[in-house]
């Protein structure tokens, strides 16, 4: 049985749709499998990406100091501690204008009201005996991290009361610490004293 002519152009053709058919499929396929890999490498790359922010912001986190202060010796002094952190130094700085030497305690971390006691009395003098308020510090803190030894500044707030007694006067007792900036500057200290000074 011989073909005809045109019957043997017609399976040529149907042979040729079939190959171009099948060149398409194959195109399609490189192209899905060519987004399938550019997806893969995208989605790593951000999961990597991802990875190291959380990582960063981890070891952020776990290197900044918490300071919590325990009032002490009926509001003498406060005690100062950080959960995460072997606290090594603590250096208190006061604004310029109270006129109190920086302090740097040896032994414990702590705020002592002897340090700055004559010197907020007189800065209050005048006014109520029963008067509160706040004293911004810096506090520039060493600390142990792993086996990292680092430090930091931050701006605080001494909070503090005075009572008036029958014949020794006012008494100065402290109740607290506040952090009022994670990074402090001697500039921030002074400014925000200047906002903070009670008005005698």
């Amino acid at each position: 049985m011989s073909e005809t002519p045109s019957e043997r152009r017609e399976a040529a053709a149907t042979r040729r749709r079939w190959v171009t058919l099948a060149e398409v499929v194959a195109v399609i396929g490189v192209l899905i499998a060519g987004l399938t890999l550019w997806n893969n490498w995208s989605d790593r790359r951000n999961t990597a990406a991802e990875k190291a922010a959380e990582a960063q912001s981890e070891s952020r986190a776990r290197s900044r100091v918490d300071l919590k202060a325990a009032v002490e010796d009926g509001g003498r002094r406060l005690a100062l501690s950080d959960a995460a952190h072997a606290l090594q130094d603590v250096e208190v700085i006061f604004p310029a204008a109270l006129g109190v030497a920086d302090q740097r305690p040896s032994g414990d971390p702590v705020i002592d009201a002897r340090w700055f006691q004559d010197a907020l009395l007189k800065a209050t003098d005048g006014g109520a005996d029963d008067r509160e308020g706040r004293l911004p510090v810096l506090l520039r803190v060493t600390y142990l991290d792993g086996d990292a030894i680092r430090t930091t500044t931050s701006l605080y707030d001494v909070v503090w009361r005075t009572e008036g007694r029958l014949l020794q006067g006012r008494a100065l007792k402290l109740e607290g610490l506040r952090i009022r900036s994670r990074s402090g500057t001697t500039k921030a200290l002074n400014a925000a004293w200047a906002r903070e000074k009670p008005a005698a």
